[in-house]
This record gives C-alpha cells, sequence and structure tokens, in this order.
C-alpha cells in the first residue's frame, strides 16, 4: 500500500487545512456554476440566441485581455508571498502589484476605446456596437484590480474571505444583470451589471486589505522578479484561451452569432467539470509552494495523491452524468432552437474538463520549480493546432467541429504534462480506482438514460438519485483504502470537536 496514504491519519493536522480550504473552494465553485446556468436563460430566453451569442463573445473578450491586464501577476504574489511573514514584505510586494495592474489595465482600456469601432466590427460582425465595447474598455481596470485582490486571499490562504467576496460579487451580478435584462436595457444593462459589481466589490475589497496589511506607497523593488516569473506563463495562458474560447470567434466569424450562442450554451454544462478542478487548483498553488520551500516533498506527493484520486472521483461521473442531461438540461435552461446542437457538444467539452483537470494537479510540477517557459511552449503549440483545426472543421461540420477540437487539444496537453512532470516529480495514480470510478459511472449513467427525466424536479432527483447509485457502488467494490476511510473519521471527528 503506498506509504502516504498510511502516513494520512498521523498527519491530518498537516491536511485538514488543505481540506477545509477544497470545501470552501468547492461551494464557491458551486456558485460560480449556477451563476452562468441562471444568466443562460434569463439572457436566452429574453434575447435569443443571437443576443446569448453577443454576451458570450463580450465574457470571451474579457477572458481575454484578463491575464494582459495584470499579466498573471496574481499567481506570482500566490508563489512568492505565500511564505511571507514580514508585514513591509506583505505591503511592498503586494502593492506593487496592485497599482502596477491598475495602470497597465488603464492604458489597454484607453486602446480598446480608441479602437472601439474596429473591434465591435471584428467581435459583433456590427460596427455600431461600439457602446458594447467602451462598456468592457471600462471594466478592464476593474477587472485587473479584483484578479490582484482575490490573489492576496489566496497567498495567505484566506479562502473563506475570498468565498465572501465570490459568492458576493457572483450574486449582485445575477441580480443586477436579470433587473437590467429584464427591464429591456439588453446586453449593455449586462454588462453595466459587470461593471457596477466589480467597482463595488473592488472598493470593498482593497479596505479589507487595507485594513489588514496597512497601505504604503510601492518601491516596486520586488516587481522585477515577479514579473519574471509571470511574464513566461502569459504565451501559456493566452493559449489556454485559444483552446477554450477561439472558437467562439471562429464559429462567429463562419456561422454568425446565433451559432455563438448555441454552443457557448452546450458549452456552459460541459464547462461545469472545469468547476471541480478550480478549487484544487486554487488551493493547491500556495499550499504546496510552502511546503516544497520547506523541503516537505513527502507532503507535496501525498497532496497531489490525493487530489488525482478525488478530482477522478468526481470529474468522471460529471462527465458521465452531464452527457447524459445535455438534452433536459438544455430544455428547461433555453430555448428549442438550443437543444439538438447544443447536447451534442456537452460530452465532448465535459470530457475535456477532465483532462485539463489531470493537466492543473500533474503541471504543479512546473511552478513549484519556477519553470514557466514549458507550459508556455505547451500550450501555444496546442493553440496553434486547435486554432488552426478549427479554421478547417467549423465549416464544413459546424460547432461540433469546434467541440471535438477542443477535447483534442487538453488530451494532447494533459498527455504531454503527464510525461514531463513525472520524470521529476513522481505521485501515486490509483489507477484501478480509476476503473472503478469508470464502471460504477457507466452503471449510473444507464440508469438516467432509462429514466430520461423533463423537467427540473425530475431531473433533481434523477441527479440525487444517480450520485447515490455511484457512490454505492464504489463502496461495494472497495474503492478506498483502511487509511483513507480512518483519515475522514478523524477529520470529522475533529471538526465536530471544534465546533
Amino acid at each position: 500500500m503506498n506509504k502516504n496514504l498510511e502516513s494520512l491519519p498521523r498527519n491530518i493536522g498537516l491536511y485538514e487545512k488543505f481540506a477545509q480550504d477544497i470545501g470552501v473552494i468547492g461551494i464557491t465553485q458551486v456558485v460560480v456554476a449556477l451563476r452562468g446556468l441562471v444568466i443562460l436563460p434569463v439572457i436566452s430566453k429574453t434575447l435569443g440566441a443571437s443576443g446569448y451569442g453577443i454576451w458570450t463573445q463580450a465574457m470571451v473578450t474579457l477572458a481575454l485581455i484578463a491575464p494582459i491586464c495584470e499579466l498573471n501577476l496574481s499567481a506570482a504574489v500566490a508563489r512568492f508571498l505565500a511564505a511571507a511573514k514580514d508585514k513591509k514584505e506583505i505591503q511592498e510586494g503586494f502593492f506593487s502589484v496592485a497599482f502596477f495592474a491598475l495602470g497597465w489595465g488603464c492604458l489597454i482600456a484607453l486602446v480598446l476605446f480608441l479602437l472601439r469601432s474596429p473591434i465591435a466590427n471584428v467581435l459583433f460582425r456590427d460596427a455600431n456596437m461600439t457602446q458594447l465595447v467602451s462598456i468592457i474598455a471600462v471594466i478592464v481596470p476593474f477587472w485587473a484590480l479584483n484578479i490582484v485582490g482575490l490573489g492576496f486571499f489566496r497567498a495567505f490562504r484566506l479562502m473563506k474571505t475570498y468565498s465572501i467576496f465570490e459568492i458576493g460579487q457572483r450574486a449582485g451580478e445575477v441580480a443586477i444583470l436579470a433587473a437590467f435584462v429584464l427591464s429591456g436595457f439588453g446586453i449593455s444593462g449586462a454588462l453595466m451589471s459587470v461593471l457596477i459589481v466589480y467597482l463595488i466589490t473592488d472598493v470593498i475589497m482593497f479596505s479589507v486589505i487595507i485594513f489588514r496589511t496597512g497601505i504604503r506607497l510601492p518601491r516596486f523593488s520586488n516587481l522585477k522578479v515577479y514579473l519574471r516569473f509571470s511574464v513566461p506563463t502569459i504565451p501559456g495562458l493566452l493559449s489556454s484561451w485559444v483552446v477554450s474560447s477561439s472558437d467562439r470567434y471562429v464559429i462567429g466569424f463562419f456561422l454568425g452569432v446565433t451559432s455563438v450562442g448555441i454552443y457557448s450554451a452546450g458549452y456552459s454544462i460541459g464547462h461545469i467539470v472545469m468547476l471541480f478542478t478550480a478549487p484544487l487548483g486554487f488551493v493547491l498553488l500556495p499550499t504546496l509552494s510552502k511546503l516544497y520551500d520547506e523541503g516537505n516533498l513527502r507532503a507535496v506527493r501525498t497532496h497531489l495523491t490525493y487530489s488525482i484520486k478525488y478530482l477522478l472521483m468526481i470529474a468522471i461521473p460529471a462527465a458521465f452524468g452531464l452527457s447524459m442531461l445535455a438534452k433536459p438540461l438544455l430544455r428547461i435552461l433555453s430555448t428549442p432552437e438550443f437543444v439538438h446542437t447544443g447536447a451534442m457538444v456537452v460530452p465532448f467539452v465535459a470530457v475535456s474538463g477532465l483532462l485539463w483537470g489531470v493537466y492543473v494537479i500533474h503541471g504543479q510540477y512546473f511552478t513549484l520549480v519556477k519553470r514557466t517557459i514549458p507550459i508556455a511552449i505547451m500550450w501555444g503549440t496546442a493553440a496553434a493546432l486547435n486554432l488552426g483545426l478549427n479554421i478547417i472543421v467549423v465549416p464544413i461540420i459546424g460547432v461540433l467541429g469546434a467541440a471535438i477540437t477542443t477535447l483534442f487539444a487538453y488530451a494532447g496537453v494533459a498527455v504531454v504534462t503527464i510525461v514531463m512532470s513525472r520524470r521529476h516529480l513522481k505521485f501515486n495514480v490509483d489507477l484501478a480506482f480509476v476503473l472503478k470510478s469508470i464502471f460504477a459511472s457507466m452503471a449510473m449513467s444507464l440508469v438516467v438514460w432509462q429514466l430520461n427525466p423533463e423537467g427540473i424536479a425530475n431531473v433533481i432527483w434523477v441527479i440525487i438519485l444517480a450520485v447515490l447509485i455511484y457512490f454505492v457502488i464504489l463502496v461495494l467494490v472497495k474503492s478506498f483504502s483502511k487509511s483513507e476511510i480512518r483519515f475522514f473519521q478523524q477529520l470529522v471527528t475533529r471538526r465536530r470537536k471544534d465546533s
């Protein structure tokens, strides 16, 4: 039996904080997922597929601009300040990044504003939609500050505070967006809701940070070190964006914004699988950085061993279940024009999300050893192939072609990352458990397919039934070791005593 697994119960204090952080961020990601699933019917049923397509193009563009705005310095904050104790060092590091991100974000916003007419023509195939581009431009610096502020809470593992801001921000965005759209303000109103919420959140967030650390004008003394770490990750982030989002631009160019809306509806459902990875990726970076810098490689391997197992435990059945429930969910959340084509997209995106999770966990090695250039090369290659294939296949087989090329790209990145990382940082991957999970997921999916639920109430109870079936099968085929069971028993016992 794996020695790391046997050591867990004796070192429960080391892993309790990690498990709690995963739970807190997991709840946050559920809210994030619900935000997208609420916005989908609000816009699609009010403004149709074309309206949802325009909204998607705007949000995809903001996602593209985000890493350029802050040059991924939030990751540098999480990597370099995770173990910092000196207050002046924290102030200098954080406010150097914050002031730089604000200035750089304002400069990018100015460029967007000056080029608003040609950008509107490219994004929306309509040069008259300059108002939307202007709103996007104003959002940019506040978006950049938001990422940096959340990076502070991530660095110091203040996950409850992080979650409060994320949940409040998403809930406020949904409420204001729904009010604006349903009142007849259209996509302009939807984007204004994003601007309002980011502005309010940033003011409150930085007030909390200043109260905690104090404030000082930075000398930017460590900025060069941070940039040396973060800048090489930008091509990788942009390439990752190309893989995950550029297909909307290709679809919009060849098939129009209505097809973008239909594709994005299916993508949003399949994308739920990726949300299971987000808590792990978010918590692993500061946690493993601290352990690695302290020379505790055994704990690093143990965290990775458990992370990959429990990610797959959730992501595998989620991919199966969402694929089976694609049509019922699209009927509930959208209109009939979305259902047939959108449902075909879901399985490909769901499996892509699973592979992305495998990449995130194995890719921690590159961040720990501060080798970010291989990530950029890997994602750059995947992006070039993905974009080229999209340009070829989308005009021939439509939006399904974009889904297929997305899966192909994520599979390639996952395989290369596994091969490269495991040469230097090996940890246990329980292949027997993976096979058991696939078997349980197939049995669960057969039940879902037979029941074929319609309507929100039936879909909910079928999901509950499917989850029960899946975990009962896992227990029956002895998927969990005695050490794991003892670990969770002790974890629950400690939580009860603490409460």
